[in-house]
């Protein structure tokens, strides 16, 4: 009988029965639920046996399901000391010491330790501590809950809503069903239960090859989008590609800039009183940055990667707090008075659409023409050091009128000229801009 319904369903089957007087009776048949792993394995083995197609079977997976197999799982034998059940808002599970404050969470990972977040609800200034945890857990809040969206936007673990959670930040202690966890307990947080588990449970690392490797095969026959991912960083880029990435969509070059060895020399350019102090500065950044785009390139091999030239306003790169400043001064010799003169001139009232992006491009042009130079002269070493072809996409940010970006089309086109009339390597390459502004989407015709 369950031979029969399942071929004629084409789908695993629940299957309810009574059995009266040595007689069978079927009840009823509906498809049965599964585990994410079980669909997959399900939906792949029915494919081989010709019950569905291969597209059926891409079709039977939830795009959620799929999300969890890409997380660390609890081994399904493991142990569990469930202390809370709460929502389950990101899928995955993680290992960590408890921790209360997102001040906490930051300074204990710096350490290399891993850690959880507790929180009553999570707030926008909580933003370092999510991103420093492994997993984040909330005694308030739904599916729809700042921690919930941020958590899945970061691929997070994360169970929010834990009602009977009972925190007191204070005294670093949260409790619930009379039991009492410190700060620096180790707990296990499930993010696809909604668990939130004593000590540290036996964990399953994603396996993406077998079944979801062959599932992910079938859907790239199909398929007519592709997919690219945001990297600044090797690391970011190595593991996108690892994820079967088709390029880079966004590499925010600013983000190269804030690095600690970095940043004063950003510092002393901005504090420069004219251009020529400007470009001394950026001399001493361009190998930094030529070596970072070398190493995106060589990962990427022949994939492209999208890169937004400098974004943020100036005054993002100064210290904010008066003992930063005091500091910064006596690093970069310029009097903390100076510094702060600075500071207050470059600050934006409205620094989301002000002084920044290709308006900075066009006030410092020397800006773009290093980080272009930066670009095309790694894009050209790593060609020639791997006979690959780099195909670098600059994209010149915040652009609102047809004629920003002729003026900084063509500083960045004389930089590429420039790098390959000198090294007789010619490469392809783009520039093109964001529509991310109102005016632009308007003006975008031209």
């Amino acid at each position: 009988v369950a031979n029969t319904l399942e071929q004629h369903y084409k789908d695993m089957q629940d299957l309810e029965f009574t059995v009266e007087d040595g007689r069978l009776y079927m009840l009823q048949t509906r498809n049965g639920k599964r585990t994410a792993a079980a669909a997959l394995k399900i939906a792949v083995d029915m494919a081989r046996e010709g019950l569905v197609t291969e597209e059926e079977a891409i079709l039977r997976l939830e795009p959620s399901q799929l999300d969890q197999l890409l997380h660390p799982t609890i081994s399904e034998d493991a142990k569990r000391d469930v202390i809370v059940m709460g929502l389950p808002a990101s899928p995955g599970a993680a290992v960590g010491k408890v921790v209360f404050e997102s001040e906490d969470a930051w300074a204990m990972a710096e350490k290399g330790e891993d850690v959880i977040l507790v929180r009553i609800e999570t707030s926008p200034e909580d933003i370092k501590g999510m991103h420093a945890s492994r997993a984040i857990v909330t005694a308030r809040g739904g599916m729809t809950s700042h921690a919930a969206v941020v958590a899945r936007g970061m691929g997070r673990p994360c169970v929010c809503g834990a009602g009977g959670l009972q925190i007191d930040t204070k005294a670093g202690v949260f409790r619930v069903m009379g039991r009492e966890i410190k700060k620096g307990d180790v707990i296990t947080v499930d993010g696809a239960t909604g668990q939130v588990m004593m000590g540290a449970v036996e964990m399953r690392q994603p396996d993406l090859s077998g079944d979801f490797g062959l599932l992910m095969s079938w859907a790239d026959k199909v398929r007519t989008l592709k997919v690219r991912a945001n990297a600044e960083t090797p690391l970011d880029t190595r593991t996108a590609v690892e994820f079967g990435a088709e390029g880079v969509g966004l590499c925010r070059t600013e983000h190269m800039f804030f690095e600690e060895e970095r940043i004063p020399e950003v510092r002393a350019m901005i504090l420069a009183d004219g251009e020529s102090g400007r470009r001394a500065a950026l001399d001493k950044l361009l190998p930094m940055q030529r070596s970072d785009f070398e190493e995106i390139f060589r990962i990427l091999e022949d994939r492209p990667a999208t890169i937004r030239l400098l974004d943020p306003p100036l005054h993002e790169f100064l210290p904010h707090t008066d003992a930063d400043m005091d500091e910064v001064a006596k690093a970069s010799g310029v009097s903390a008075d100076e510094l702060r003169r600075r500071a207050a001139e470059l600050h934006e009232s409205n620094p989301m659409l002000g002084h920044r992006g290709c308006r900075l491009g066009i006030t410092y042009p020397e800006i773009y023409e290093m980080q272009a130079r930066a670009i095309f002269e790694a894009a050209v070493n790593v060609s020639k050091e791997t006979g690959r072809k780099p195909i670098p996409e600059v994209m010149i940010p915040l652009v609102a009128t047809h004629k920003e970006l002729a003026i900084l089309k063509a500083v960045v086109d004389e930089v590429a000229q420039s790098v390959f009339s000198e090294t007789g390597v010619t490469l392809d390459y783009m520039v093109g801009t964001m529509i991310e502004l109102p005016r632009a989407a308007l003006q975008a015709a031209e």
